[in-house]
Formats: C-alpha cells, structure tokens, sequence
C-alpha cells in the first residue's frame, strides 16, 4: 500500500524533465520563425521603406536586410521601375468653345521611395487630377485647329508642368503623350470630307504630273529619234559624197595614166590629129543644141582625106 502511494511521487521527476525540454524546443521553434520572417530580400528595382515605432526609419535598397521584430515593420513596398498609366478620357474646351475629348498617357518614375511614401496620400489619383486640370489650362488657350496640330507642343508643356508638381512626391514624369484627340461627331464629319477633298486634289495633282511626266518622256523620245535620223541621213549623204569624190578621183588618175601613157607613147601629130577628131564626133552626137567648131577644122578634115586617101592607094593585099 505504500508503494503504491509512493509510486506518482517517482515518476515525476521524468515528465518535468520531458515538458521543460518541450518548452525549450517550442521557444527555439518560435525564434527560429521569428527571426527568419524578420529577414528580407528586397529585389532589383525595387525599394523597401522601414518605419521603427512608427517613424521613417530608412530605405531599403536591393539586398539582403534584417529588421528588429515587433518594433520595426516595413511601411511601403516601392518599384523603382518606370510605369505608365493611361488615364480615361477628359472633356475639355478649346478657346473656340468646341468640347473635345482627350485621354492622355502619362510615363513617370519614382525617384525617392520617402517622399513617394509621406508626399501624397494617392499619388495616382494625385497625377491623374493634375494632369486633367494641367490639359484644361493648355487647351483653353488654343483652338481646334491648333490643338489637332500642336500635340508635341502639348505633350512637352504638360510634362514640365507635371515634373515640376511631382517632384515634392518623389517622383518624375518622364513623358506625356495625347492619346487620342476626339472632336464632336459634326466636326469629324466635316473634317473627312475635308479629308477627302484633299485626297481627290492630290490624286488629281498627282494624275497631272503623270501625264505631265509621260508628255516629257514622249517629246524626249521624238527627239531622240529625230536627231538619230537627220544623224542618219546625214551620215549618208557623207558616204554618198566620199564615194562620188573617189569616183572622180579615180577617174582623174584613169586620165592622168592615159595621159602619162600617150606622153611616153610618143604620137605623132596625125594620132592627136585623129583623136581630136573623134572626140568632136563624140562631142557631135550628143545632146547639145550648140557645137563650136574650132578655127582648125579645114586642117583636121584635110587630114582626115589624106588618110582616107592613102588607104584607099594600097593594094588589096595590104587591105586585107
């Protein structure tokens, strides 16, 4: 009976020892997790701000960081990236009083994670309120027309006016762009026929010069092939003329060989006498109208009896 009574008073000792060693490794547990959810990666491009009881404590850049549990926390995650938002469109009114409808795209970055953090409360509401008000101010001061064609004058005013108010929230407008410029339906519908019209005139106008550049290729083409003729024609007639001066050349030295030959020939005055005398037949039963005799004819034809005469005298065997 007394063992038995002393029996839970042996045991305990065991079960403290079992619980306390729980209790160690509970807490160790508990740290671990502590400790590993107090250490943090902050990646590229990005930025962490840390507040220590409640206060701006710093801003984390890329790396590895611990904080203090319980007492610091992290306030804002920030990107450094450049980002883009692309606002609904705003009603605004030109200087002519004509409403127009213009949405607008603007590119900032965040350049210090503090400000950006405590500056504004909204900072994209903030930009998007700002760049409406900004748009109305620009476009109230120009007409329609100058509005349609002015949007790199737009863009670069709003920009620096937008740079210049965000700077105090961190951040920095790099670009604004006009998406879209929307007139009323009744304008756009005069500016398409306007459009059209000027399409039709510079299809005309290009039609013209067409037809202007074919004319020029024409005429150019005409005259081309006239000076190739009159070339042509010219450079027969040169042939033609070469090949009649060498048919004169050529006869005049038939002549002078005949003439040269007859000279070393030697012939006696009744062979010129003779030849004289065919030449004037020939020159007799041509086409002239008129034949001039020459003074010695009475001699010539007296030579020609003296001929006739002396072969009329020779015998008949010197006849034949």
């Amino acid at each position: 009976m007394l063992n038995a009574l002393h029996y839970p008073l042996m045991i305990s000792p065991n079960l403290s020892g079992l619980a306390a060693l729980l209790v160690v490794v509970v807490l160790v547990v508990f740290l671990l997790a502590v400790v590993i959810s107090n250490i943090k990666i902050v990646p590229q491009a990005h930025a962490y701000v840390l507040e220590r009881l409640g206060a701006f404590h710093a801003a984390w850049g890329t790396g590895l960081h611990l904080k203090i549990p319980f007492i610091d926390r992290i306030a804002k995650k920030v990107s450094l990236k450049e980002q883009v938002i692309d606002f609904p469109p705003q009603p605004v009114i030109t200087k002519d009083n004509v409403t127009i409808q213009i949405d607008t795209v603007v590119y900032f970055q965040i350049t210090d994670p503090k400000l950006y953090a405590y500056g504004v409360e909204n900072p994209i509401s903030a930009i998007e309120n700002l760049s409406a008000t900004t748009l109305r101010n620009i476009i109230g001061e120009m007409e329609l027309d100058h509005t349609l064609t002015s949007r790199d004058v737009i863009n670069s005013k709003i920009r620096v006016i937008l740079d210049e108010a965000t700077d105090p929230w961190g951040i920095k407008v790099n670009r604004v762009e006009l998406k879209n410029i929307i007139p009323p339906a009744e304008i756009q519908v005069s500016m398409e026929k306007q459009m059209k019209a000027e399409r039709e005139r510079r299809a005309k106008i290009l039609d013209a010069e067409g037809e202007k550049r074919s004319a020029i290729l024409i005429a150019e083409g005409q005259k081309e092939s006239a000076v190739l003729q009159a070339d042509a024609v010219k450079e027969t007639k040169i042939r033609e003329a070469q090949g009649e001066a060498e048919a004169i050349l050529s006869v005049q030295r038939a002549l002078a060989d005949a003439i040269k030959l007859m000279n070393e020939a030697n012939p006696s005055q009744q062979v010129i006498a003779l030849k004289s005398l065919e030449a004037f037949q020939a020159a007799a039963d041509g086409n002239a109208t008129k034949i001039i005799i020459p003074s010695n004819i009475q001699g010539l034809a007296g030579l020609a009896t003296s001929f006739k005469e002396l072969i009329d005298t020779q015998p008949p065997a010197e006849k034949l």
